[in-house]
């Protein structure tokens, strides 16, 4: 592998990430599975099939476990009730404790950096340390012995 790929499969994850990160957000409305966003991904030639199955096995897990994730944020999230929270930052939030708690191949250190990120492109300025704070917190959690 050239780094130019090593690159490239960053880059891509990133993507996939985001598409995600998206599905979760209409979830959050709609309460099925976006099949719009669906035909967007598999459309997206920058995509591997890997990257397909990743974003559909992050939602999966994500909507799957939906309520354990909810309340773990809802423990963390002090001074605030779940349906204050804005939507963009509880759907990146539900996105990255799904990736924590469910997928062994993603490190918990991505899963919250990721998060960030994209909380940085969908929403307020005060949101991204508001995210990061909830996740540290999940994390510390996590990886007590």
């Amino acid at each position: 592998n050239t780094q130019e790929d090593k690159r490239n499969l960053v880059m891509n994850r990133k993507k996939a990430r985001e598409y995600a990160y998206q599905m979760i957000f209409s979830y959050l409305f709609n309460n099925e599975k976006d099949e719009y966003i669906l035909e967007k991904c598999n459309a997206d030639k920058d995509l591997s099939n890997e990257d397909v199955e990743y974003i559909n096995l992050t939602f999966n897990n994500a909507t799957a476990n939906l309520d354990e994730i909810k309340s773990c944020i809802q423990q963390y999230a002090i001074g605030y009730q779940l349906d204050r929270i804005d939507k963009p930052d509880l759907a990146v939030l539900i996105l990255a404790i799904a990736e924590m708690k469910y997928n062994d191949e993603v490190p918990d250190s991505v899963a919250i950096s990721e998060a960030v990120c994209i909380i940085k492109k969908y929403s307020t300025a005060k949101s991204g340390p508001f995210v990061n704070g909830i996740l540290a917190s999940v994390y510390k959690e996590l990886n007590k012995q």
